[in-house]
């Protein structure tokens, strides 16, 4: 019983010992937070004005530096687009990149077909699959391409070259809307128009539709620059004052490639879809 007793007479002496401890150890750091603090008020009434804004406009600076590489650094994306008038080959070129396929040569879509896959000539390839979405060309159907433009890595426009005089000035309105859209003009989205159905010997060249669709557009940048902006639909200008328009004149990059998507020619749509969409 003595040595039970005297055992927890030694506990508590060295709880007490330990509380003085911890007391001791709390009054030494609030004296030298205390000696820190003065310290750094005796280096603020130190320190010329000019220093302490310098070193607060690096701060600043540094915050802002940071930033800015976070949004450069933001995930990069692997969709593209497709839009062009009904009838053009979207959906046709869409199934003959993700399969091979035709699907009887005419596709007429209303809903958007979307899909992730490599490409079919990618397939058993090590390589990064891409997002293709092809938005249908009727009129009351295009909003829908707003939705898709905020992730697209690049829009191609698909131009039917074997009808395309009749559908000329349809074309160059659709295209003109797009490459006014704020969402085009900010991103700078790569735009492709592919001459579609090469494979008919009537089928229009690249050059011939480059050359009509940028006279197409050029009327309608005249026609609309006395229009108020309450009635037009166009968020940005395109093109140089008092000179023609011309594709190198956009905010962002406007190419040509011809294609056959009946054939399943569309090496140069493959090579603008791995341009902007990294294997």
């Amino acid at each position: 019983m003595d040595n039970m007793e005297q055992w927890n007479a030694e506990i508590q002496k060295g709880i007490e010992v330990a509380k003085i401890k911890m007391l001791e150890g709390f009054e030494l750091a609030k004296i030298k937070a205390l000696e820190v603090r003065v310290q750094a008020q005796q280096i603020l009434k130190e320190t010329p004005d000019v220093q302490l804004y310098t070193a607060a406009a690096v701060l600043v600076l540094t915050i802002l530096l940071s930033l800015i590489i976070r949004l450069f650094k933001r995930k990069k994306s692997y969709t593209i687009v497709f839009a062009g008038l009904t009838g053009s080959g979207k959906t046709v070129l869409f199934y003959q990149l993700r399969d091979g396929s035709t699907h009887q040569g005419t596709v007429t879509s209303m809903d958007p077909n979307e899909g992730t896959f490599v490409l079919n000539s990618e397939t058993g390839k090590k390589v990064k699959p891409v997002h293709l979405v092809d938005v249908p060309g009727h009129a009351r159907l295009r909003p829908k391409l707003d939705e898709y433009l905020t992730q697209a890595a690049g829009l191609v426009f698909v131009v039917d070259a074997l009808e395309f005089l009749p559908n000329c000035r349809a074309a160059a309105e659709y295209l003109y809307d797009i490459l006014t859209k704020a969402s085009i003009v900010k991103q700078k989205i790569p735009v492709l128009i592919v001459c579609n159905k090469t494979e008919k010997v009537t089928a229009h060249s690249s050059e011939f539709i480059r050359k009509q669709l940028e006279k197409e557009i050029d009327k309608l940048r005249a026609s609309r620059t006395g229009v108020s902006d309450a009635d037009i639909t166009s968020e940005y200008t395109i093109g140089v004052t008092g000179q023609p328009f011309a594709f190198t004149q956009c905010h962002n990059k406007v190419t040509l490639a011809e294609a056959s998507a009946l054939t399943g020619d569309v090496s140069q749509v493959e090579v603008f879809i791995r341009d902007n969409v990294k294997p």
